[in-house]
């Protein structure tokens, strides 16, 4: 009877993990022997390694990347599991580039798994083309040996591969890279810059059938369509407030700041509907500085005031006693979100405008592709929007 009460008991754990049976369990695993429990992560994250063909022809993709990353992010800010928002974590690989190493396959992990938006859009930027050998199979595999996936159930964890090239090219067979990917629940999903039956004679379909992922092709050269929107002006105008709201501090604060600076002139760049979206992830909860920023570290708990020391605050906090520091943090902190909850609320106005002004004949190949296939798995795993 023994036996059979802890088989059971042990079935309620294993069941729990979907995003939707956290309460039905929670009896069962409170009752469960605390030694032999595995604990769930509080959390969810939505886990995306974005592996980019930097060969020579593969401009465009780029360029698509750069202009749409934003909108992208936008998107995942709306997602939902089990009335929590997920996390979003972005890991940045380029291949098949002759200034790569040829020994490692032409590859570069660019990125690791981060949190960093403003980080990501730097590195995105400072990716350039020039011709080599793409291997799609090694760099799927060197994503899923260097990357850490978590072994969390309710995370979504998604590899998105872009090229051109025949996908069984070099010494790494895709399909035994797939059948590591789904020992980690990662799913891969292939987009071919090219013509879609190209694509599949290429083998491309075939790797993303490997894990049950989505097969797409894209138009890698044709330009991202921006809709501009009455809306436009006055977020951008929020967005120098919002920027006014952050509080630099620690050896990389200045830097930081600047970098945040840079990658708004970045977006700003392709167009004013571009930076637009850029405010909009600035303006959600997936924009994240608790590293440099005192405002985010106060309110995450990741520093405590009393403990930062003098050198390591902004010239308008020092001398300060811990008191002011408090209430001036408060005080941004209120500002700051006010601030964001206008963007939304003037966000809300421009989806509605776009989506009533948008042509049927629009197609942001890289940013449609990767959100309806990151929708349609999310949804195997209850996340909603």
């Amino acid at each position: 009877m023994k036996t059979l009460l802890k088989t059971t008991l042990c079935l309620g754990l294993l069941l729990s993990l979907s995003c939707n049976a956290n309460e039905k369990k929670t009896l069962a695993i409170n009752e469960f022997n605390a030694k032999e429990s595995t604990h769930k992560p509080s959390k969810q994250y939505v886990k995306v390694a974005l592996l980019l063909d930097t060969s020579n022809s593969m401009d465009g993709l780029i360029d698509q990347a750069k202009a749409q990353l934003w909108e992208i992010v936008n998107e995942l800010s709306y997602a939902r599991c089990d009335n929590d928002r997920p996390n979003l974590q972005i890991a940045l690989y380029e291949y098949g580039n002759d200034h790569l190493n040829a020994d490692e396959g032409y590859i570069r992990q660019v990125l690791d798994f981060s949190d960093d938006l403003d980080e990501i859009s730097k590195e995105l930027f400072s990716l350039s083309t020039k011709g080599g050998n793409e291997y799609c199979g090694q760099v799927i595999q060197t994503s899923l040996d260097q990357l850490n996936w978590g072994t969390n159930a309710d995370d979504l964890k998604l590899i998105f591969i872009a090229g051109n090239e025949p996908f069984t090219q070099g010494k790494v067979n895709y399909k035994d890279a797939a059948t590591n990917a789904n020992e980690k629940d990662v799913t891969v999903n292939t987009i071919f810059c090219g013509d879609y039956r190209s694509g599949i004679s290429t083998f491309w379909k075939d790797g993303a059938d490997a894990t049950n992922g989505d097969y797409m092709a894209i138009n890698h050269n044709r330009a991202t369509v921006h809709i501009a929107t009455p809306y436009d002006a006055e977020i951008l105008r929020y967005n120098q407030k919002l920027n006014k709201t952050y509080v630099a501090y620690g050896a990389i604060g200045e830097e930081k700041m600047l970098l945040q600076s840079n990658q708004d002139s970045n977006a700003r760049g392709y167009s004013d509907a571009n930076a637009v979206s850029r405010t909009v992830s600035k303006s959600s909860h997936l924009y994240k500085n608790s590293s440099w920023d005192l405002v985010d570290a106060v309110e995450t708990e990741e520093i405590v005031v009393e403990d930062i020391k003098e050198e390591e605050l902004p010239k308008e906090l020092k001398g300060k006693s811990d008191k002011d520091i408090k209430a001036y943090v408060k005080a941004k902190s209120k500002e700051r979100s006010d601030i964001q909850n206008k963007i939304q609320e003037l966000n809300a106005k421009r989806k509605q405008h776009i989506a009533e002004n948008k042509q049927k004949k629009e197609n942001n190949g890289l940013q449609n592709a990767m959100i309806n296939a990151i929708k349609t798995q999310a949804k195997k795993k209850n996340y909603k929007w």
